[in-house]
């Protein structure tokens, strides 16, 4: 139990770059109250204990704003960013390592019993707003829009928009992994990111890319050079982080970037 819990505070802490400290997130972060607290429903759920589930599902909503059915089936390192107004059904299966955004509603279409609420695969992106509406399959790496109204299967890694959804971009599945380790390690930050159809997104994606490909190039050389018994030196790429773009035309940052003379003539005309 407590490592799934500190397995869950970890993933707040890669995903909301909000969060501050493991103690934060344990007394401030409703998505986090209300998963622990569907755990616990859950298994109630599953014992027959069906009405103190109910019970507790139901206090569980009032104090988090985020209704979780206690039949409801969720993966590991789910996350529910802000999370008032979130609403998962009975039949609702989760995968792990997904992200939803308030008002987001995993919903039935149908008032038979049986399955009758999604089921999200893995890595997963539900975006403010959106609705995912009856039975249907939303395909590992997908990212559904905000505001956007999913009535039919999602595949693999498409990015969904609009009312009701249609598939706005289309990528491999793993290729946001590669980018936020590329990203990571050559110190871009790309909190917020995803693959929308936006010219700026696709040019800094292209670059990760081409940065990855370029890296597994020179990685394939440097092992062709070791194995002729060349000797070469391993070398840690710079910490970018600390590096910021001044703007040109900042009269700020031409007066700091004046020699002193520069700055007397300057006066003088």
């Amino acid at each position: 139990m407590f490592e799934r819990i500190r397995e869950d505070v970890r993933s707040v802490l890669d995903r909301d770059p909000a969060a501050r400290n493991a103690f934060e997130i344990l007394t401030c972060y409703p998505g986090v109250h209300a998963l622990l607290w569907h755990r616990m429903c859950h298994r109630l759920w599953r014992w027959n204990l069906r009405w103190l589930a109910r019970l507790l599902s139901t206090f569980s909503r009032w104090v988090t704003g985020i209704e979780i059915h206690p039949g409801a089936k969720i993966g590991r390192r789910f996350f529910i960013d802000h999370g008032m107004g979130v609403v998962i059904g009975e039949t609702a299966e989760i995968g792990d390592d997904v992200t939803l955004y308030h008002g987001v509603t995993l919903g039935g279409t149908s008032t038979e019993a049986g399955k009758r609420h999604p089921t999200l695969g893995n890595d997963i992106v539900v975006g403010a707003g959106a609705k995912v509406l009856g039975p249907v399959t939303v395909g590992d790496g997908a990212r559904i829009g905000s505001n956007a109204v999913v009535l039919k299967d999602v595949p693999e890694g498409a990015t969904m928009i609009g009312i009701p959804a249609r598939i706005a971009g289309k990528r491999p599945v793993g290729h946001t992994e590669r980018r936020e380790a590329t990203a990571r390690r050559i110190g871009f930050d790309a909190y917020g990111q995803t693959d929308m159809p936006d010219p700026v997104s696709n040019a800094i994606n292209s670059i990760l890319d081409h940065i990855h490909a370029t890296d597994e190039r020179m990685q394939e050389m440097c092992q062709a050079i070791r194995h002729l018994g060349g000797q070469l030196q391993d070398v840690e790429l710079p910490d970018l982080s600390c590096c910021e773009m001044e703007n040109g035309s900042s009269p700020t940052s031409r007066q700091q970037r004046m020699a002193p003379e520069d700055e007397a003539q300057a006066g003088d005309r």
